[in-house]
């Protein structure tokens, strides 16, 4: 710990702040483990309220060596030493093995850098995986995202990868856990349903899941980071379109309607959604981290670090929001439960812990989805404004990026880092980027095929003459979150890769085109996406499409475009990704993705209510790797009909320079 600089001290005594140095130094540790981009200026506002130019300068400096730490996470892959002293901590704890998920309490994409305990074991860093570490041998499950990043940042000669759902940990668990096996789990961070699944695993096995007082990692890990204090601001009804106390009273009414007294909410974003408040706990998704306690009659009990909420935010949330430590929550349960209360818990996100504290306190549990989840996911009017005019700034980001690309990749030199270093700075040049909404992909040649690809100096490749270029990326503004895939030629693209790209068109085409009745889930329109591909032998291992949050989550559920079956209808509202790809593994990756939005169709003659998508983002496609031959007639004059809008939209906002090159990657074929 580096302890508070005497300058520091001695301005904010100054400024009317004599801070005890054990206090300010526990402060400033948690607010340097927060992401700098989403905790934005207003992180100063924690330590002191009013601090002038001179003192802020020096609260900086202090950060900024404080953050210079990131607790061994950057390290793949992870010295073989971390898995010995964790094994060797089980052994001493009386456990055959640990299940050491990505996920924190509250199950999230992101999480903070004191909860990245399985990127800190074994150096993987995808946004969903899990380990499981026995006394002779370890396994690592991740999706079809990650099977080619995952072998080049673990040992695998201490970590043996398996795809999901191909192998299952389930089955690893029961094939390998020893008869009368102890299998360690940390009950914060297993969810209920989990749970079930992993305990008759070992119960299959001869052994048993055996929920740990502390995790053994945090034991072994012994420079790791403070939680995160970010501050927790106020989100304006001129984003939200709605007061919080509007959303608290419509939520409490379905709580009641499910016949329970109160519900346990763990996600973050249904917390910031609920009571209009964003945060920057985790890199790239601005809330923050915390629970509550919805009561039918509206009232909420937040348990949140209240050093992280100013006293405006207090102020905001007003008198039906009671504050509380988070080591408070297991109390307030217990007390839940001597008055004879129905709670409602999401069994699939909330952790065991919640469960078996709530079962042991004589609570009777309602297992149900999120009250929150699909209220949020519908945007209202004011949101979706928020959302377009998010997306017309944020095309005009992208098509000057576009157009830079096209003309510096002719020298074979750009490599995949300065091209997203690039993108985010025309971002950051609108003066309204708060942070990116997820790690740019930035993908040249063989690393495009890497689905969740992320560029790192020892990885990155030149954009080659021949080549394809794949850029995923996006913002996050106030008044909304943006998500768009553009593939560009470096060079002129070969065959192959124009008609594989031109499938990928169409089969994003189809889906931008799709009417269908309500009632519709995102599962059945998936083929739409796929036909084209299908018809060739092709096809993707993701899904086609996820839901967006307005300045919350960049992956928001419980609507999605994908074969997996889903049982929630597409509404009014929703904000969803149509990004089919195609990835030749060692070859080039391709994909294709705008959000759009759900909105009402009139159709002339319609015997019932039908629904369609409005296009949302605003960013040439890139023609040179179009086969104009293989569309219709249909396919043609939507792919005009959309380079028209982005010209008329994003034409206004940039340079001439950006201007005439527009008009020639817009042009009619």
């Amino acid at each position: 710990m580096t302890s508070a600089p005497d300058d520091v001290l001695h301005l904010l005594r100054q400024h009317g702040h004599p801070l005890e140095a054990g206090d300010l130094d526990a402060l400033m540790q948690g607010v340097a483990a927060a992401p700098e981009g989403l905790a934005g200026p207003e992180w100063v506002e924690l330590i002191a309220p009013n601090a002038d130019a001179t003192l802020t300068r020096a609260l900086t400096a202090w950060r900024a060596k404080l953050a210079v730490s990131d607790g061994g996470l950057e390290e793949a892959p992870a010295p073989a030493s971390r898995l010995a002293a964790l094994r060797a901590e089980l052994a001493g704890r009386g456990l055959d093995g640990f299940v050491v998920p990505r996920a924190d309490e509250h199950q999230g994409e992101y999480v903070p850098k004191s909860a990245q305990r399985l990127a800190w074991l074994t150096g993987f860093s995808g946004s969903a995986g899990l380990a499981i570490v026995l006394a002779g041998k370890a396994a690592i499950f991740i999706d079809g995202r990650y099977t080619l990043a995952v072998r080049g940042q673990v040992d695998l000669r201490a970590f043996v990868p398996h795809q999901v759902p191909e192998q299952s940990p389930e089955n690893w668990i029961a094939a390998n856990l020893p008869k009368g096996g102890k299998l360690g789990f940390d009950p914060w961070l297993q969810t209920i349903d989990g749970y079930d699944r992993f305990a008759r695993a070992c119960q299959k096995a001869g052994g048993s899941f055996v929920p740990v007082e502390s995790n053994p990692i945090d034991t072994v890990w012994k420079d790791r980071p403070a939680a995160p204090l970010a501050p927790v601001l106020p989100h304006p009804v001129e984003f939200a379109g709605e007061t919080s106390e509007s959303r608290r009273r419509r939520i409490a009414d379905i709580v009641r309607d499910k016949g329970a007294d109160v519900v346990l909410i763990t996600q973050p974003d249904s917390i910031a959604w609920l009571l209009n408040v964003r945060g920057g706990d985790v890199p790239r998704t601005p809330f923050a981290l915390g629970f509550a306690l919805l009561h039918t009659d509206g009232h909420v009990d937040l348990y949140m670090d209240r050093r992280k909420i100013p006293d405006r935010t207090v102020a905001w949330l007003g008198n039906a929001v009671t504050l509380a430590p988070p080591n408070e929550l297991g109390a307030a349960l217990d007390i839940m439960g001597k008055a004879g209360k129905r709670v409602m818990v999401e069994s699939s996100t909330a952790p065991y812990w919640a469960a078996t504290r709530l079962q042991t306190a004589g609570v009777t549990v309602v297992r149900d989805a999120d009250p929150v989840a699909l209220p949020k996911a519908c945007k209202n009017e004011v949101e979706l404004n928020g959302i377009r005019a998010a997306h017309r700034r944020d095309g005009a980001a992208v098509s000057r990026f576009l157009s830079w690309l096209g003309q510096e990749s002719k020298s074979g030199k750009l490599r995949e880092i300065e091209v997203s270093d690039r993108l985010q700075a025309l971002r950051e040049e609108t003066g309204q980027l708060r942070d990116l909404s997820f790690d740019t992909i930035s993908g040249a040649g063989p690393n495009g095929a890497i689905v969740h690809y992320r560029a790192a100096p020892a990885t990155e490749r030149r954009l080659a003459p021949g080549s394809l270029d794949l850029v995923d990326s996006g913002g996050q503004y106030r008044d909304g979150t943006t998500d768009i895939t553009r593939t560009v030629a470096v060079g002129t693209p070969t065959p192959e890769m124009k008609d594989r790209f031109t499938r990928v068109l169409k089969g994003h085409i189809a889906l931008a085109m799709a009417r269908f009745p309500v009632g519709t889930t995102g599962s059945q329109l998936d083929a739409l996406a796929r036909y084209s591909l299908w018809q060739a032998g092709l096809d993707y291992d993701h899904g086609t499409g996820h839901g967006v949050g307005a300045y919350l989550s960049v992956h928001e559920g419980p609507h999605r475009i994908s074969k997996v079956a889903n049982s929630i209808a597409l509404q009014p509202g929703m904000i969803v990704s149509n990004e089919p790809g195609y990835y030749k593994t060692g070859e080039y990756g391709i994909r294709i993705e705008n959000l759009v939005a759900v909105k009402e169709a009139k159709i002339e003659g319609a015997d019932r209510r039908y629904l369609e998508f409005e296009t949302l983002t605003h960013a040439p496609i890139d023609l040179a790797c179009v086969d104009a031959g293989l569309l219709t007639d249909a396919e043609r004059a939507w792919l005009n009909s959309y380079h028209a809008r982005v010209r008329d939209i994003v034409g206004p906002q940039v340079d001439e320079p950006t201007r005439a090159w527009l008009a020639e990657a817009t042009r009619a074929i």
